[in-house]
């Protein structure tokens, strides 16, 4: 964008969405809807300056103890005291690549924390400052469900035909039943290939092999639709509430993807009507969403791509461009803040962050520091062995799909 003598256009200071209609997202949400459920109420204002102190000296006394992961849709108190910063397998892998460190302190969501125990080894313990932290997604495929749907599928005859293929963001147990069942694991970076991977292993994209995709619908639905030239039609949605799933042995037999009914209360939120709106006020807009969102908002998108893939993309724009990012508030402000010479805008204009990610703040935090200071370790999150046994064969195998 230019201004009238050719130049780059000044970028505008980011603006908050305003705070009358709030969401607290992730907690009371309508299945049904996506939209989460209004409330009063706004994200807790910065900690006190005693507390921020507390958090450093806490943690230049753990030293190389602790190797500290923040997630990047952690509050930016949080990411000043991580080592580290990335999304949940980066974090992940990181912790393995750290075996001298006792302790490896999660900042992101109970999953998270669980594949972080999974990869590392016996002799790190893995904490996670708030136990409470957890996923809304992630919770909506329980194992007993997860389960049932299988028996489900063998019961229609098309188990023998069906791979799972499970996005990072659910429980061990669930990763556990992927690598049981001889499938894999993916992010929302890689999920073309797992899913390409998955069709080969029942005869070929071309087919007529499916794949059981949890827990999240929508980079099922949109990985297959866009990535692997599959159509909507292909697609049908597993309701774990609904006796058989709500589909019949027919639909099964007919379909090639076969959604858990899942999302994310973040991404979920976003709407067509957002992408309308931001295109009529701000021209020459780029529209960039996570492939979470839901498919008409994917299609009528600019760009989609990962959170690493959305941040690597403000990097490397243009001076004076103007974005609509799709994805988490806290992760959105940090880019714009990163980019003044950028006009970066949050695509919805009424929403507050994650409920469950902004669990982990600075209190809990420093609570967690000052106690393994103090030689007490809280909240450690240890996955079963036979569940963390099966659920890095699903991990494993995603690392060897090609081009990881």
């Amino acid at each position: 964008m230019s201004d009238a003598a050719g130049g780059p256009r000044a970028a505008t200071a980011f603006a908050e969405p305003a705070p009358s209609a709030l969401l607290l997202l992730g907690q009371g949400s309508d299945l049904d809807s996506e939209r989460g459920v209004e409330c009063v109420g706004a994200l807790p204002a910065a900690s006190d300056p005693d507390l921020v102190a507390r958090a450093h000296a806490a943690r230049a006394a753990l030293g190389s103890r602790a190797f500290v992961l923040g997630h990047h849709y952690q509050r930016d108190e949080v990411i000043d005291l991580a080592d580290v910063t990335g999304d949940s397998f980066k974090l992940a892998r990181e912790a393995a690549a750290r075996p001298e460190a006792e302790f490896i302190i999660f900042c992101g969501v109970h999953f998270m924390a669980e594949s972080a125990d999974i990869l590392t080894s016996d002799t790190q313990q893995v904490i996670l400052p708030d136990l409470a932290a957890g996923c809304s997604m992630a919770d909506m495929a329980a194992i007993g469900q997860v389960e049932e749907a299988w028996d489900v599928l063998a019961d229609a005859g098309v188990a023998d035909q069906t791979v799972p293929v499970t996005y990072m963001n659910s429980s061990a147990a669930i990763k556990a039943f992927t690598g049981r069942h001889g499938g894999t694991i993916c992010t929302s970076s890689n999920a073309h290939v797992a899913l390409r991977w998955a069709f080969d292993q029942v005869g070929g994209v071309d087919g007529t092999g499916k794949v059981l995709f949890m827990p999240d619908q929508h980079l099922g639905r949109n990985t297959a639709v866009r990535e692997l030239g599959l159509s909507l039609d292909d697609c049908v949605v597993f309701d774990p509430r609904k006796p058989g799933g709500g589909l019949t042995p027919e639909a099964l037999h007919a379909a090639r993807m076969i959604l858990w009914r899942g999302h994310c209360s973040v991404h979920g939120r976003f709407s067509v009507r957002n992408v309308t709106d931001i295109r009529a006020a701000v021209p020459g807009v780029t529209v960039l969403v996570h492939p979470e969102c839901q498919n008409p908002v994917v299609e009528a998108a600019d760009m989609v791509g990962s959170t690493e893939y959305i941040i690597k993309a403000l990097d490397a724009a243009e001076p004076g461009s103007s974005w609509a990012i799709g994805t988490e508030l806290n992760l959105v402000r940090r880019l714009a803040n990163a980019h003044p010479d950028k006009n970066v805008h949050y695509l919805d204009s009424t929403v507050c962050f994650c409920s469950t990610m902004n669990r982990i703040d600075l209190p809990h935090l420093v609570w967690a520091m000052e106690s393994l200071v103090a030689g007490n370790v809280v909240n450690p999150i240890v996955v079963d062995a036979d569940d963390a046994h099966w659920a890095r064969v699903a991990l494993d195998q995603m690392l060897a799909l090609p081009g990881y």
